[in-house]
């Protein structure tokens, strides 16, 4: 995997993790690569450092109430999800597509998709995201 430091025209900064430099040329022409912000697909590299493997770890993990505070925003995310959309299962890319083409009601929902679902979805414009991960059960957590 390869992290590149990218902007859009707008000049809003992010990054993107890559199976390489020639996926990353792939997806950038194809559209694929758009800013999170406005959603720009004038997207470009940025100077970046190249990160060396140490054994010393470079970045400190979150302090502990930051880590709390992103684990809460994303369990009510998921939990605000789960309660006002829709559980189409393991039929969400059919379902995902239906919304899209105008072919079934347009509603929030959320499922389960393969891959090679996700792939085609994006490639052919359908908004998705990933929902974040259901937090661990207590009875799970050592």
């Amino acid at each position: 995997m390869i992290r590149y430091a990218l902007a859009c025209d707008a000049a809003h900064e992010f990054e993107g993790w890559f199976a390489s430099s020639d996926a990353f040329d792939d997806q950038l022409a194809r559209g694929l690569v758009t800013c999170p912000v406005c959603d720009s697909k004038a997207v470009a590299k940025q100077i970046m450092a190249p990160a060396v493997a140490g054994t010393k770890r470079e970045t400190p993990d979150l302090p502990a109430p930051m880590r709390a505070m992103v684990m809460e925003a994303m369990s009510q995310v998921r939990r605000h999800v789960e309660e006002n959309f829709d559980d189409v299962g393991d039929a969400f890319a059919v379902e995902a597509r239906a919304i899209h083409e105008g072919k079934a009601e347009d509603r929030g929902i959320y499922g389960e998709a393969t891959p090679a679902e996700i792939k085609a979805l994006t490639e052919d414009g359908v908004k998705i995201a990933p929902l974040p991960p259901a937090p661990p059960k207590k009875s799970e957590v050592n």
